[in-house]
């Protein structure tokens, strides 16, 4: 039973490290990432990689996403009478919350594991350590280009995976019904208000902060040998998606204040 209270005690305190080391990390990210020069050209590569290279899988998910969710919907709808609202209800959905939380999550996994694996093989080969000692700032080249990317990528891909979504509700919509699509996104856009897609957007660019500052920590503090690399690449993946749902819980109150006033 001690043996036991010793473990949890450690595991809290091994918590409160983790996220002091992280917060301690996005300050120097704070005061680093916006002092000239601004390595543009790495920023550009890395958006590519995180935005571009993203988007197929992104896209593929939200298609599927939209699809489903009509059509998992449209039963219980239809019980009730109320299968003309199926367009409106979707939308709101996918754009309220699905939308931008599926997609930080698949981002989670792609981009956070690669950006640990990276930063965690050059960890471990001793290229960081080389970087320093030829008077380049590794920090500034290496973790701040690939934070304000995801920061500025995520929304980008948000914004995409919702209009992917709401066309492949519009397929589901009429695969055992025939609406036209002006009818169809007419009745979309009468049921979102700027206040939906608002804080989606914000939000996003948290997750993107988020995932990037995550994947980053773990990679650079990542430990020697292989088995350190994957399991930096590991932990940036599941701690980065327990940040989107922790971040995701206080948009939602948070606008849900706004909401009462």
């Amino acid at each position: 039973m001690v043996h036991h209270s010793k473990n949890i005690i450690q595991s809290i305190e091994s918590f409160f490290f983790l996220v002091g080391d992280i917060s301690r990390f996005g300050s120097r990210f704070f005061r680093e990432g916006f002092k000239s020069p601004i390595e543009w050209r790495e920023i550009m590569r890395q958006s590519v990689e995180i935005g571009y290279r993203s988007l197929p899988l992104v896209g593929i998910t939200a298609f599927i996403m939209g699809l489903v969710l009509t059509i998992q919907s449209r039963p219980t709808l239809v019980e009730f009478g109320a299968e003309s609202w199926l367009p409106a209800m979707v939308s709101v959905s996918i754009i309220r919350e699905i939308g931008p939380v599926i997609t930080a999550l698949i981002c989670a996994g792609k981009i956070g594991s690669r950006i640990g694996a990276e930063l965690g093989s050059m960890k471990v080969t001793e290229q960081i350590d080389a970087m320093e000692v030829s008077g380049t700032n590794p920090f500034k080249y290496l973790v701040t280009t690939r934070i304000l990317s995801t920061t500025l990528m995520l929304p980008l891909l948000v914004i995409l995976a919702d209009v992917i979504a709401l066309y492949g509700a519009y397929l589901g919509v009429n695969i055992k019904g025939a609406v036209s699509a002006q009818l169809y996104f007419n009745q979309v856009i009468e049921a979102l208000e700027f206040s939906d897609l608002i804080p989606s957007i914000v939000k996003s660019f948290f997750f993107g902060f988020a995932i990037g500052l995550i994947g980053c920590y773990m990679g650079y503090h990542s430990k020697k040998g292989t088995e350190g690399v994957g399991k930096s690449a590991n932990s940036a993946v599941v701690i980065a998606s327990l940040m989107v749902f922790v971040l995701d819980l206080l948009a939602v109150q948070i606008t849900d204040l706004f909401y009462e006033l």
